[in-house]
């Protein structure tokens, strides 16, 4: 499918194989100022995915306004910015959408047009380039109030724009005046192009055909309220036809004000408010919110469909809608029953997204929208306004971290949704301590609790995990059922008799993979569901989305860092878990979605219903880290496949035969350690790598695959990465793979690239949406490169001396970047890399300089006695395999 893609930098893209004509010309475009060019003019009435119609507005409503200015330099940002954004359809980094980024547009695409038409001036290039826009001079339509005449309240005049005034704005005359002037100077030329988009117009608007045939076009005319709605009605042909509109303020958007039937929806006083509960729900006729008398409402039922005076103003009606309208709502409230409706089906009408009601009644979905206004009631305000800013809360006294005041308010919103029995997916970037806030809410939850909650990961993420509780949370009990981390006896009997074998504990811990073939947890009574990188449910139809989908929880969190708003299908699968029937069945709701496509709201009303379960912070925000760029260093725990920890077995066993020889010299011994060394590095990186066969199958490398779940939820936002190893002949496979993952090709640059084709490498990575990975010897990469478009740094292996990691690190991480900087250190478990890695971390703190200097910890281990060397060699099979 070919789409758009927006970077974290806000540059516009694409991506997939253009197969449509249409396709092609945005392909061809080049540059996002072109883009959006070719989208406003070539392609301004071509079929196009959603996406691309939602840019293609954008152009629109540029070229409207440089229509109106014939000048592309001072043609003025639309101020409604936000509100276009909420219309915006899923794509590929919508997520980064701002008012900012709209803008940054609206002037390169100024630039551009500016540049284009530089040589033959605006009007020139317009009637060259796309006619469509091109209007000589500007035709206005005037309507305005005479409150002087009660018989014809309404006054109409058709005006030209002849030329602007001293100070740029237009000067208007009489259009009756455009037929004497164009006559006297035989330019019968300009009065045609003039009068175009009348002409256009005419075509589709009958009232508008009267008035030419007649001339009436060209007197003001007095007007009764019906005719002047006939003219308000026919507002919308009349501008996208070229024809500027002057009409009374309380004329928007195409519609005037009108009395709808309000709806109240509210949560019951003194009662909790959960994912069960049932919500009141009141309907009654209603202005601007203000209540209307019995007389008022059958007095604009009986009206004449147009324009009726009300309390001093006009006000648009339509009896027989109102009428209908109010039917419908007066079958949901019989439907509903005194008990009230319930409070999923609440969320979905306040939205205005509601896949049953668009599935069933879509000939009057649009009806019931326009003539209803849903609100919700002062106690169920207040609960939404706490779903949206939970008050904060204390952190749990035996958390051994402080938590950044983002984190805290992430924590109190968990906390605060959980007590409600309401899903909640925490979108946190990568980085930003998504699992600190669950540690903190299991923390918190340890007195009330009635039952342990449940934790499931995928199964490279356990020593993950496991590090981050034993850190910041030692004092909660969580049962890990893993072969990895437990013992068989213990996990079987977990697995028989989980009420009993969890009797004490805060949380259980496991896999996807294990939970699925595990029936006895599915059915276990859990106080709380936890899914880490929840993406992995984003297929209903997988075997681990069943399984998680049948657990028992009064309370379901989410987490994961890749944007669950840009494809409609993950959002239904993942709210399918959160809050099971608050997006309707998987068959109503891709129906509703395609109704969004067609509205004139957009997704703005799905957007609305999801976005109070959704928690999401990005690094690219200053209000959320507002400190100067920072590194945030993570491990990275990775498992072996069984073939590489047979080979590392083998080779520990190798290791110590060669180590029983008493009479070895030391100069011998030292080298004879070093090449193990390096062999555990190999076989820990890759089979491939320690035999040299060529094959480098994925599948036969934990680190592999660790490295794919990373960078796939890069990909996903399209976010950057400078992956390193010390390995130059590593290099080619992992960008070979890479490119898999990320979907196109990257950049390699290590000991063996030319020092001339350097500076092109950085160059291309530093371009706005440039490649979006870099694979680096740690040796080429060390000093004179600077790549601060990247924001995340992988050392796939480890140099194990901090200082060389860190100046590879800083090729990122230095002045000039802009962003924070997440650090993955790549560590296999139950090997030589998880003990040199925790040797690291105990030198550092004893004796910097004594890791740091010359040799690192690599200087220490040839020290080591042969016992000593082979317990820090030795493999840990159940640590290791995961």
């Amino acid at each position: 499918m070919f789409a758009p893609v927006l970077t974290p930098e806000g540059f516009l893209s694409h991506e997939g194989v253009a197969d449509s004509s249409a396709d092609r010309k945005i392909a061809a475009a080049g540059a996002p100022a072109a883009t959006l060019r070719v989208l406003g003019t070539d392609l301004l009435t071509a079929e196009l995915d959603p996406p691309w119609r939602w840019l293609r507005e954008f152009a629109r409503l540029f070229f409207t306004r440089l229509c109106q200015t014939k000048n592309a330099l001072t043609t003025s940002v639309f101020n409604e910015r936000e509100a276009f954004i909420a219309t915006a359809p899923p794509f590929a980094g919508a997520e980064y959408l701002t008012p900012d980024v709209l803008e940054r547009w609206w002037l390169d695409l100024a630039q551009h047009i500016a540049s284009l038409s530089a040589a033959h001036g605006i009007e020139a290039w317009l009637r060259e380039e796309c006619p469509a826009w091109h209007v000589v001079g500007r035709v206005t339509f005037h309507l305005a109030e005479n409150k002087t005449d009660t018989q014809r309240p309404f006054a109409f005049l058709a005006t030209f724009t002849e030329k602007l005034s001293a100070t740029g704005q237009p000067q208007h005359l009489p259009l009756a005046r455009a037929l004497q002037l164009y006559a006297g100077q035989k330019d019968q030329a300009a009065l045609n192009a003039l009068l175009a988009p009348v002409r256009t117009a005419a075509e589709k608007s009958k009232l508008l055909r009267e008035w030419l045939e007649t001339k009436r076009l060209f007197q003001p005319m007095a007007m009764s309220p019906q005719e002047a709605f006939r003219v308000l009605r026919d507002t919308a042909v009349f501008q996208d036809s070229g024809i500027v509109m002057k009409l009374p303020d309380w004329w928007r958007s195409g519609k005037g004000p009108r009395p709808a039937v309000s709806v109240t929806i509210d949560a019951p006083k003194q009662s909790s408010l959960h994912a069960g509960a049932l919500l009141q729900f009141k309907i009654a006729a209603s202005m601007d919110g203000e209540p209307l008398t019995d007389a008022e409402w059958e007095k604009l039922l009986s009206a004449d469909t147009g324009l009726v005076s009300l309390r001093g103003r006009w006000v648009e009606v339509d009896g027989a809608q109102l009428q209908q309208v109010m039917s419908h709502w007066e079958r949901v409230q019989h439907a509903a029953g005194e008990g009230g409706i319930g409070f999923l089906d609440g969320m979905r009408l306040l939205a205005g997204f509601d896949p049953r009601l668009q599935a069933v009644e879509e000939e009057n979905a649009e009806t019931v929208h326009d003539w209803s206004d849903i609100i919700a009631g002062k106690n169920l305000a207040a609960i939404l306004q706490q779903m949206r800013d939970p008050v904060a809360s204390p952190p749990p006294p035996n958390l051994l971290a402080t938590l950044r005041p983002y984190q805290l308010k992430g924590f109190s919103w968990l906390q605060f949704m959980s007590r409600l029995g309401l899903g909640a997916c925490l979108a946190d970037d990568m980085g930003l301590g998504k699992t600190l806030q669950v540690i903190a809410l299991l923390l918190a939850r340890q007195k009330d609790r009635k039952a342990p909650g449940l934790l499931v990961v995928p199964a490279s993420l356990v020593g993950n995990w496991k590090a981050e509780m034993a850190k910041f949370a030692p004092e909660l009990r969580c049962f890990i059922a893993h072969p990895s981390q437990t013992a068989r006896e213990e996990l079987d009997f977990a697995v028989k008799q989980p009420a009993a074998a969890l009797r004490g504990y805060d949380a259980m811990l496991t896999t996807y993979q294990f939970l699925q073939r595990t029936e006895s947890w599915q059915a276990h009574p859990w106080s709380l569901v936890i899914l880490d990188e929840a993406q992995a449910i984003k297929n209903p139809g997988s075997a681990s989305t069943r399984a998680v989908k049948r657990l028992q929880a009064p309370a379901r969190i989410a987490l994961t860092g890749t944007p669950v708003e840009n494809r409609p299908g993950d959002l239904w699968s993942l709210f399918d878990f959160l809050n099971p029937g608050l997006l309707g069945a998987s068959a109503a709701f891709a129906s509703a979605v395609k109704s969004c496509a067609k509205s004139s709201t957009g997704f703005a009303p799905l957007r609305k219903l999801v976005q109070p379960y959704i928690l999401r912070r990005m690094k690219t925000d200053r209000s959320i880290i507002t400190d100067l760029p920072d590194k945030i260093e993570t491990k990275a725990y990775c498992g072996l496949t069984k073939r590489q920890a047979t080979i590392y077995a083998k080779l520990v066993d190798q290791l110590a035969k060669m180590l029983a020889d008493k009479e070895m010299e030391p100069i011998k011994r030292q080298g004879l350690v070093l090449g193990f060394l390096l062999k555990f590095k190999q076989i820990c990186n890759h089979p491939s790598h320690w035999n040299g066969d060529g094959a480098w199958n994925p599948e036969d490398s934990g680190k592999f695959a660790r490295l794919a779940e990373i960078c796939s939820e890069l990909a996903e936002r399209r976010e950057r990465a400078l992956i390193f190893t010390q390995f130059q002949e590593t290099c080619d496979p992992l960008a070979r793979f890479l490119a898999t993952v990320f979907g196109r090709e990257g950049l390699i640059l290590h000991g063996g690239t030319a020092v001339k084709k350097r500076p092109q490498l950085v160059e291309s990575f530093q371009q706005p949406g440039g490649p979006l990975f870099m694979v680096i010897s740690v040796k080429a990469g060390g000093t004179g490169l600077t790549l601060t478009a990247a924001s995340h740094v992988i050392h796939f292996d480890r140099w194990w001396n901090p200082a060389v990691e860190n100046q590879a690190t800083d090729r990122a991480f230095r002045i000039g970047q802009k962003k924070n900087v997440m650090v993955h250190k790549f560590v296999c478990q139950g090997t030589i890399e998880e003990r040199i890695d925790a040797l690291i971390e105990e030198k550092m703190t004893l004796a910097h300089d004594l890791i740091t200097g010359e040799g690192g910890a690599e200087k220490l281990i040839t020290d080591m006695g042969a016992e000593e060397l082979l317990d820090l060699v030795r493999l840990d099979v159940n640590a290791a395999v995961v």
